[in-house]
């Protein structure tokens, strides 16, 4: 990605009018800013994303393991995920809209109640005898709509209270959280879950609560609570997009983590049967997949190292081939071992191109666009994955799990070329 000339809003007056905005609010001293850990407002917000994120995970888990066992429907199980993340795409460019426009903790308050009421009207219904899988769908949407809105006030929100000195820091522990509750939540809901089969939905209630105090008690700086500008004055909800694809570098960006969300979520069902075909029992599979999470909690711990060895092109693309050999990987011999090592690898670059985005894109828009950019972001990284997770079942009907493997490998290659070969994103540098 390109660091300069992307906005005229991003010029060297601008962006040190930024910091000292972002700076003011964190009680800077004249000896330096306050230490990250001693930031009380970042680290409510931390906190209660955190709360937030693991909710989702238990959720994500739970509601198709509900589903299942209640209809014996695999279509079903998989219907709440595929609706959620729906949701969270249809309402997403609002999301960025009202987060430019409106008071910002106020719209992280009311998605996190929404999501509270709706995990709690879960164990509600069942102690009633009314839940139905058309409750459990109802909840998906609920659930995808206040990531949509919830999502890119987050970011911002982490922005406004800490100073730009300690941004990149901020966001490392920000991928610590996020890859922590990856690995968390999908055996705590099935642990959960064996306790009742409403104490997963309880246990996703209480997550959203602490959430939800969490933002009820975090005050923001004043310019974060209210924007400035309205996105009717600034191009409208659609401006996130006009502004990412006007770029050249940034249209090879968004093509490439497109093309690496859709071939990674095409690769965990051919992942999946091949290791069932193989013998490996459910629990050894779940252990298999656990690897990503794994490589991104500890790649968390390599952002700072890896962007000073390399540029943002050279890390998005360097990372982005290396993914190509290890969709072959499972087809070495070691079953779950060899599967849990490939995800590992993988997802050591992940948290250091997720800060990437962050200190390229969003820190280079200005205040009064950053919302739709985020959201703009956020939904054109995430269309691929629908397509991928289909496109993997229907490959899986004509082909064997290894050849579909082979082919999601060849898909990538192809679709790192144009952008291997692209100079301007290869000389991408990092803002100063």
């Amino acid at each position: 990605m390109t660091t300069t000339g992307i906005s005229p809003a991003t010029g060297p007056a601008a962006q040190e009018q930024g910091s000292r905005e972002a700076a003011g609010p964190v009680g800077a001293r004249p000896d330096g800013p306050v230490p990250l850990r001693r930031n009380v407002r970042f680290q409510l917000l931390w906190g209660g994303a955190a709360a937030s994120t693991l909710g989702i995970q238990v959720s994500d888990t739970a509601f198709p393991l509900l589903l299942l066992a209640m209809t014996g429907s695999a279509t079903l199980a998989g219907a709440f995920g595929a609706l959620q993340m729906a949701a969270s795409l249809l309402f997403g460019i609002h999301g960025g809209a009202v987060a430019d426009r409106c008071d910002r903790r106020r719209v992280l308050v009311v998605a996190d109640g929404v999501r509270l009421l709706a995990a709690l009207s879960v164990p509600v219904a069942m102690a009633l005898g009314r839940f139905t899988v058309v409750h459990a769908l109802l909840v998906a949407v609920v659930i995808g709509a206040t990531i949509a809105y919830s999502g890119p006030v987050r970011l911002l929100a982490v922005r406004s209270v800490v100073p730009p000195e300690q941004l990149r820091q901020a966001l490392t522990q920000d991928e610590a959280r996020m890859s922590g509750a990856g690995l968390m939540g999908p055996p705590l809901a099935g642990l959960l879950l064996g306790a009742g089969r409403s104490v997963p939905f309880l246990g996703v209630a209480v997550s959203s609560l602490l959430s939800l105090l969490a933002a009820c008690a975090v005050r923001f700086p004043r310019h974060a609570e209210r924007p400035a500008a309205g996105p009717r004055e600034r191009g409208g909800a659609l401006a996130g997009f006009r502004y990412l694809l006007a770029d050249r570098t940034l249209r090879a960006t968004v093509g490439v983590v497109l093309a690496i969300n859709l071939v990674g979520s095409a690769m965990v069902l051919p992942v999946i049967v091949l290791l069932r075909e193989r013998g490996t029992s459910s629990g050894g599979i779940g252990l298999a997949l656990a690897g990503e999470a794994v490589g991104a909690l500890a790649g968390a711990l390599l952002v700072s190292r890896l962007h000073r060895l390399a540029g943002p092109g050279v890390l998005l693309l360097g990372v982005s081939w290396t993914a190509v050999p290890l969709f072959l990987a499972p087809l070495l011999p070691g079953g779950a071992v060899t599967v849990f090592a490939a995800l590992l690898a993988m997802g050591l670059g992940v948290p250091a191109l997720r800060v990437m985005i962050d200190l390229l894109v969003f820190q280079q828009v200005g205040e009064e666009l950053r919302g739709r950019v985020i959201a703009a972001t956020m939904t054109l990284f995430t269309l691929g994955m629908p397509a991928g997770l289909v496109g993997s079942g229907v490959l899986l009907d004509h082909v064997a799990p290894g050849a579909a493997l082979a082919v999601m490998a060849g898909l990538l290659a192809l679709a790192l070329l144009p952008a291997t070969f692209d100079r301007t994103l290869r000389r991408a540098v990092w803002p100063l």
